[in-house]
């Protein structure tokens, strides 16, 4: 007689958010959003088109301190941050610039390169002036978004993916559309500056389409 084998707790426990993620999706399409930042608010809205998604800012909630040491770590820490203060299905990302040549930076700290409460001029500048420092018109780089689905702040089996798109960082700025460092990166697979293309087509391509679409897909597997 063959025994059956005693399930650990820790199993059901897991399970148990799973289904709360189940069921969650199954009535309710409205997602977190762990950002203030109004440009990748537009980006997901358009990219989860069939969700209703809102920032944080919408309910006042503050940012998360992003003290991590990678891009994955900080994004866990705005999806806990976000879930625990609204009670939603939160998404977080955490998404920068990495040119190699320049000691890989800013990778993580892109958003306050130039300093804290810096524009995206002052770090766009600040790379500009870097590559004229060293006699470089341009340097390979590349952009990386890592995000995060969880069903609820203490959700052990948090939903992870990432999305990375290569090119080169110029001195030279073109364009008026787009955020970040937009105006200064070039696509391998396109002649003009990520800030140069239309909204949609970036929503294609870009690093954070790439994760984005790589987790609508996660979540149509809660729902089906």
């Amino acid at each position: 007689m063959v025994k059956a084998k005693k399930v650990p707790w820790h199993h059901y426990f897991q399970i148990s958010f799973l289904l709360k993620g189940f069921i969650y999706l199954k009535e309710n399409k409205k997602i977190l959003l762990a950002t203030s930042n109004k440009g990748k608010l537009e980006e997901f809205q358009m990219i989860f088109s069939n969700y209703e998604i809102i920032s944080q800012a919408d309910l006042g909630i503050d940012d998360a301190v992003e003290d991590g040491h990678t891009f994955f770590e900080n994004a866990l820490k705005k999806a806990r941050h976000g879930a625990k203060q609204s009670g939603l299905f939160t998404v977080a990302d955490d998404s920068g610039l990495v040119v190699p040549k320049l000691n890989f930076e800013p990778g993580i700290y892109s958003a306050r390169y130039a300093g804290e409460n810096s524009s995206d001029l002052d770090n766009r500048k600040k790379i500009i002036d870097k590559l004229n420092n060293i006699n470089s018109a341009s340097l390979s780089a590349y952009y990386v978004c890592v995000l995060i689905g969880i069903r609820s702040y203490e959700d052990p089996m948090p939903i992870y993916t990432s999305g990375k798109i290569h090119g080169k960082v110029s001195i030279e700025s073109s364009g008026t559309g787009g955020f970040g460092y937009d105006q200064i990166f070039y696509p391998d697979s396109l002649n003009v500056s990520m800030a140069s293309i239309e909204a949609e087509l970036k929503n294609t391509i870009s690093h954070r389409a790439i994760a984005a679409q790589l987790l609508l897909k996660e979540l149509e597997k809660l729902k089906s």
